[in-house]
């Protein structure tokens, strides 16, 4: 099923003279300064009658909500975590298709994409592979060698397959958003490393926990090198899914045991800031990233954990939370399958993950993946071949698809930097709310019910009341 609406000739712009690249439907209103007294409302339908589009500012009254209606209240004396951002997962093929873009044409969907005014999304938060991901054209490591052969002392290292075109979109991302944060994954190291010397499966070997540990701080000083600060990394990509490519089978015990004698230590030497985040991996075993929090020697090196949503609730994450609630909590991946529908994606998406991740206390949300090809290329040999991208870039056209506008719900307002505060929920109105640095209040609605709802939203004292369709979402800011 195509998402419609959303693309442009390049060549058409050209000739009349307008920056290359498409631009979303105009959109009324500014979400930046309501005027005072209203709440500006954001809003996309599921059947695509409206896809992320200002509505009319909303008024704020004191007349007490009507007997038996629905109310959001919204209170900003209870505060819970801090939000680091709302984004994607450049992966290496997302970035070649980016590359391959005229100029001016990639300019204006990142500028789209990442910068902060007008109508552009602001997403605040990437996430990038450590080597090749599955949906790199290729496999690749930093340090790849003929069968046989070992560099322990990492003296063959080189980022030259980050440098033909993800670095490049990188420093052009960057340019345009410099405070965006980046988190590193590695999907497997190199083969030489592993048990079975494949990029498919296999173990870490013992004698190469320290060479691994120095590979990652090679590819942080040399992404740093580059002009790209990698601010977190997590330990393994899926630790439990060896059935990928690349992949690596990395069991509990030996991540525990790798972060805290190899990892952590190594990083500690070399004088890194950058995040240790472990697990990265299902909701249904949050015992894996206990038992690495549950070991002191471990914990004193690790900020957080990271989670997927393929299985387990996601009420997950506050159970890792709750058990070590001095540690952070980030969601950092979740596709979308190129033969679903936005109508079912886009309402479980911003119930589950824009509202459910950060209602247990996630502190980013990533969809998986930045772009893809209308087939849904590149991937290597055995990769997923049905991720569709945030966004589909054929040529110098580009379409919009379901994570771009669920992620906007919330990246375009939900600063890095605000905090989640209290808000009233229920099964058929799910929500979140946030204040950001700038003081403004953001919430965040759903409307889980089979028929159009009307509900209030409640805040010190006044109310406005509004209206959602079924599986709609809207973005309510003030």
């Amino acid at each position: 099923m195509s998402y419609p609406t959303t693309t442009c000739a390049f060549a058409l712009l050209l000739a009349l003279g307008v920056s290359a690249g498409c631009q979303r439907l105009p959109q009324a209103g500014s979400p930046s300064a309501p005027a005072k007294g209203t709440a500006a409302f954001w809003l996309t339908n599921p059947d695509k009658s409206v896809l992320f589009q200002a509505q009319t500012a909303l008024a704020w009254t004191t007349a007490a909500p009507a007997a038996g209606a629905a109310v959001i209240e919204i209170d900003e004396k209870q505060a819970f975590q801090t939000i680091d951002g709302f984004g994607y997962c450049l992966t290496g093929g997302s970035a070649e298709l980016l590359h391959a873009m005229a100029p001016e044409a990639r300019q204006a969907i990142l500028k789209e994409l990442f910068a902060t005014d007008g109508n552009n999304i602001g997403v605040s938060y990437l996430r990038l592979s450590i080597g090749a991901s599955d949906l790199d054209a290729t496999v690749f490591s930093y340090d790849d060698l003929p069968a046989g052969q070992t560099d322990p002392t990492l003296a063959k290292f080189s980022l030259a397959p980050d440098q033909a075109h993800l670095i490049p979109v990188l420093k052009e991302i960057l340019a345009i958003n410099p405070n965006i944060k980046i988190l590193g994954s590695p999907w497997s190291p190199p083969t030489w490393m592993k048990t079975n010397g494949n990029s498919k499966g296999g173990s870490l070997k013992p004698e190469f926990y320290d060479a691994y540990a120095r590979y990652f701080v090679k590819y942080i000083e040399g992404m740093k090198a580059a002009g790209i600060r990698i601010d977190a990394i997590t330990v393994q990509n899926e630790p439990l899914h060896p059935g990928n490519n690349p992949s690596l089978l990395m069991l509990p015990e030996q991540q525990a045991e790798f972060v805290k004698k190899n990892l952590g230590p190594t990083f500690k030497a070399a004088k890194l800031d950058t995040k240790i985040i472990v697990y990265d991996h299902n909701a249904d075993r949050p015992d894996y990233p206990l038992t690495i929090l549950n070991d002191p020697e471990a914990k004193q090196y690790v900020d957080g954990s990271a989670f997927h949503l393929y299985a387990g609730p996601i009420d997950a994450l506050s159970k890792v939370h709750d058990a070590h609630p001095d540690k952070n909590v980030y969601f950092t991946e979740q596709w979308v399958g190129s033969k679903s529908k936005f109508e079912e994606n886009f309402p479980w998406h911003v119930r589950t993950l824009l509202i459910g991740a950060t209602r247990n206390w996630a502190r980013t949300v990533l969809e998986w993946n930045l772009a893809a090809d209308p087939q849904q290329n590149p991937h290597t040999p055995g990769g997923c071949t049905e991720c569709r991208g945030a966004i589909t870039i054929d040529g110098n056209q580009v379409t919009r698809e379901d994570a771009y506008y669920i992620i906007a719900h919330a990246a375009k307002f939900v600063r890095p930097g605000s905090v989640r505060i209290a808000s009233t929920t229920s099964e058929d109105l799910p929500n979140v709310a946030f204040k950001t640095p700038s003081g403004q209040k953001v919430v965040v609605v759903q409307n889980n019910a089979k028929a159009p709802q009307t509900f209030n939203l409640r805040y010190q004292g006044k109310t406005l009341s509004t209206t959602l369709n079924p599986g709609a979402a809207g973005t309510y800011v003030w």
